[in-house]
């Protein structure tokens, strides 16, 4: 099947400072479906990876819109969608994570002498061959009924009011609450992390810090200012965390694709595997240098929120 991608919904609709949380979902949920079909045929050709990188950006904020609005919503209409939207973006992860794998390692490569570059290029052709695996498999989702299904039901869902949980709760202090809601979450997590934590418990912090900030997007256009200064601050603290997983992550790649060759490897090949893993580890403490500080400040805009 090569079905051609959904055409755009008309403009969304802005809630009102005082319209109820669903409303805010519901104009969040828009929006985020017109990124999602507007990066749909890029994403498709593949030319550009920044299409995929959106398209991805759209599926996890709808989710997280519907995850920290759940108390307002009718679980049974939400969940079933938030499942769906998960089960997509599971389909455009990995493709995705080679893009940014790839770009990474290449750049890396090219700063190499020309002996060196050609053992780069014998270690990463296992991550081309993966990467042209994985987006045969998010094209045939594309393609699919049931990717065809959720974007039905989206469109559906943002014509009209949302099923709610029968309770007509009102814009500025519901929305507050579950923007603190989230913080008090991460500010837990930080708290039992400490200063020095491990490199899995970091990303544990890092995804709070992106629900923080994606449920911090939904509340933004009733709160305003205040809330601009804590979505900078949130940015900035996933911005360090992303960079320390991506190095934590390229390192464990390169030291997977090395043992993929086996044990007759080309000491060329070892050797440059080696410079990179080297280079990886230095970016992840470099980041991990930063976090405190960051945390800081996020945990200063959030207190005067």
């Amino acid at each position: 099947m090569n079905r051609t991608s959904p055409a755009l919904p008309p403009e969304p609709a802005v809630a009102g400072r005082d319209a109820p949380v669903a409303e805010h979902v519901r104009a969040a949920l828009h929006t985020r479906l017109r990124g999602l079909l507007a990066h749909d045929p890029g994403t498709r050709l593949g030319e550009d990876p920044e299409e995929l990188h959106q398209m991805r950006v759209s599926v996890r904020r709808m989710r997280a819109v519907l995850r920290s609005a759940r108390p307002f919503l009718d679980t049974s209409w939400s969940e079933p969608l938030r499942a769906e939207l998960g089960a997509l973006g599971r389909a455009l992860g990995p493709v995705r994570d080679l893009d940014v794998l790839l770009e990474r390692l290449r750049q890396d490569a090219a700063e190499l002498d020309t002996a060196e570059r050609s053992a780069a290029a014998r270690l990463i052709s296992g991550l081309e061959v993966e990467h042209g695996e994985a987006r045969f498999e998010m094209l045939a989702v594309l393609d699919g009924d049931r990717y065809e299904a959720l974007v039905n039901a989206l469109r559906e869902a943002v014509r009209a009011p949302l099923p709610t949980a029968g309770t007509g709760a009102h814009g500025r202090r519901e929305l507050r609450a579950l923007v603190a809601e989230q913080y008090r979450k991460l500010r837990r997590a930080v708290d039992a992390a400490g200063r020095e934590p491990s490199d899995e418990r970091l990303h544990e912090l890092r995804i709070l810090g992106k629900r923080l900030r994606y449920t911090a997007e939904l509340a933004e256009p009733v709160l305003g200012k205040q809330m601009k200064k804590l979505l900078s601050a949130a940015k900035d603290f996933q911005d360090v965390l992303g960079a320390h997983q991506d190095a934590c992550v390229a390192q464990q790649r390169v030291r997977d694709l090395l043992a993929g060759l086996g044990e007759q490897v080309d000491p060329a090949v070892t050797f440059v595997a080696g410079r990179l893993v080297e280079r990886e580890n230095a970016r992840r403490f470099a980041q991990r240098e930063k976090w405190w500080a960051a945390w800081r400040d996020l945990r200063a805009a959030a207190a005067k929120v």
